[in-house]
């Protein structure tokens, strides 16, 4: 991330070149207006000395060098004119113009068009004798089609970690001082995980954590994480997920499990510094549905300590034009505002579908360049049950790091997952009397070929019900019972489990590593065959 000097530089080099309008999106606005008023007085970075005008709806028009009013007017066009016409050098900042920029907006005027305005400012300024620019800044960007060879669009970066960690010293000073044992080292991981948060964002959490527990120490972190959970929320496209699954809670998958594991802390410095590694793009895991794709996504997020955020595709449409890709750029700028972060998008194939025509065409689009070229840290897991509806250009090296296949969990997994439900269902008094044998679980797992992970899980919710209703203890047979009553996907979808494993078997790499393939017995003698499972077996 860009710090404030870098900042500064490209915005005094577009003063400088004398840029008639520029549009800063920002909700910084007074972070932005500090950053303008400390070139404008920088003969090293703009050489002309400028005066800094701000006009907003609230108090008119402005000098912020003697702090006076100039005009009391309310109307942009009128303080954009009064500007104009003024002979000295001078940058005018004006705040929440976008609604009178905006093509939704029904305009109300019969006299002067602000866009007709702002575009004939704009070559008067590029013929005056006086140096002078229009800054535009609003927390979103409205750029109309009369105004595109007008405007230059500034992207005005959040506050790196430097500044953040300025932001925390004085804060602590003035309201802790010595009684802050943070050390430096911990100091940067408070601004670190800030990273994502405004200035003002960040000033709320540090001071609310010092409010709630009356001290500062690593143990506040949680807060700085609720406070990201705002910025999340606010987006209305994005969902936080909180979840308190371990990568141990996934049965089986070792090969997605080392994979993933391998990969973790890979966005810290110490990766690109001294092993000049990129950070990890994303993954993708198909496979028959109830299979634990969804399940390792919220795994992920415990075992790298990172927050994850679910896309909901179907919020991404809108039914205004061009408000469809606002939403998609504006969940991307959010989960990359927050990186490093994971985001997961379940299904993919039906929110990406390219069916819904050119809207969806658009946003896919825009989401498979950001994809390729993205260099924040955002890891994206996409889930897919049916990955023949999606197309070709999604699963090309570059996009994902990896492709996964999850099949139907083998006899050792299947015990694995047995014995992760039973734990888990049976805790209380009903455990001490229901004792899980290695002999129960074999038989279990022999009569339960082509289950999946989720009809297992179902099978011990199933049971325990039974024991519930007659209030009882459980019983080994109600176990037998709910597998007597389950009919498996691995039934029911045959014919499409065979196309994915098919499709599989050249094009992704196997989730379960080939240790746990299942060895059966061949029934013309006592020949060993492994029985193949989609994917192509790799070692990790």
């Amino acid at each position: 991330m860009q710090g404030i000097k870098e900042t500064e530089e490209k915005l005094s080099n577009l003063f400088k070149a004398r840029f008639p309008i520029i549009y800063v999106e920002s909700w910084e606005e007074n972070r932005v207006t500090d950053t303008i008023q400390r070139i404008s007085e920088n003969v090293e970075l703009i050489k002309t000395i400028r005066s800094v005008y701000m006009w907003s709806s609230t108090s008119g028009l402005i000098n912020l060098n003697s702090m006076t009013t100039v005009d009391n007017s309310f109307n942009a066009i009128d303080a954009i004119e009064n500007f104009s016409g003024m002979e000295e050098n001078a940058i005018l900042i004006l705040k929440d113009v976008h609604n009178d920029l905006s093509t939704r907006t029904i305009s109300l005027s019969e006299n002067r068009d602000i866009k007709r305005v702002l575009r004939d400012t704009a070559n008067s300024i590029r013929g005056s004798e006086f140096v002078k620019n229009i800054v535009l800044v609003a927390p979103v960007l409205e750029l109309p089609v009369e105004l595109q060879k007008d405007v230059t669009v500034f992207d005005f970066a959040l506050p790196n970690v430097s500044e953040i960690k300025e932001l925390l010293d004085s804060m602590i000073e003035a309201n802790l001082g010595e009684n802050c044992t943070l050390t430096e080292d911990e100091k940067n991981i408070f601004a670190k995980t800030a990273q994502g948060l405004t200035l003002q964002e960040a000033e709320n959490a540090f001071a609310r954590a010092m409010v709630e527990r009356k001290h500062l120490t690593l143990d506040e972190l949680d807060i700085i994480m609720d406070e990201k959970c705002q910025v999340i929320k606010k987006t209305g496209i994005l969902e936080f997920i909180k979840s308190d699954l371990k990568i141990d809670d996934v049965g089986g998958l070792e090969n997605l499990k080392h994979w993933l594991i391998k990969r973790n802390n890979s966005w810290l410095d110490k990766a690109h510094d001294k092993y000049n590694l990129p950070a990890p793009k994303g993954v993708l895991i198909t496979g028959v549905p109830g299979c634990g794709k969804s399940l390792t996504a919220k795994a992920m997020s415990s075992l790298w300590k990172l927050p994850l955020l679910r896309l909901d595709a179907g919020k991404i449409f809108d039914k205004w034009v061009g408000g469809s890709e606002e939403n998609i750029r504006k969940a991307i700028k959010t989960a990359e505002a927050v990186a490093p972060s994971i985001l997961w998008i379940d299904e993919i194939e039906k929110g990406f579908d390219q069916n819904e025509g050119s809207i969806g065409k658009r946003i896919f689009g825009t989401f498979l360049t950001w994809m390729q070229e993205k260099t924040k840290p955002v890891f994206v897991v996409a889930t897919a049950n049916n990955i023949s509806l999606l197309p070709p250009e999604m699963l090309r090296k570059g996009r994902f790091d990896e492709i996964f296949f999850v099949d139907l969990p083998t006899s050792i997994e299947r015990e694995i997952i047995f014995k992760l439900h039973l734990d888990k269902m049976l805790k209380g008094s009903i455990s001490e009397a229901f004792e899980i044998t290695d002999k129960l679980i074999k038989k279990l797992v022999d009569i339960t070929e082509g289950f999946v992970g989720a009809e297992i899980e179902q099978v011990i919710i199933s049971a325990v019900f039974d024991a519930y209703s007659e209030d009882r203890i459980l019983q080994e047979d109600d176990l037998y019972r709910a597998v007597k009553n389950t009919v498996p996907l691995s039934v029911t979808q045959q014919e499409q489990i065979e196309n994915i494993r098919e499709w599989a078997n050249v094009r992704a790499v196997a989730a379960t590593s080939h240790e746990d393939n299942e060895i059966n017995t061949n029934k013309k003698g006592d020949t060993k065959v492994v029985k193949l499972r989609g994917g192509r077996n790799v070692d990790f």
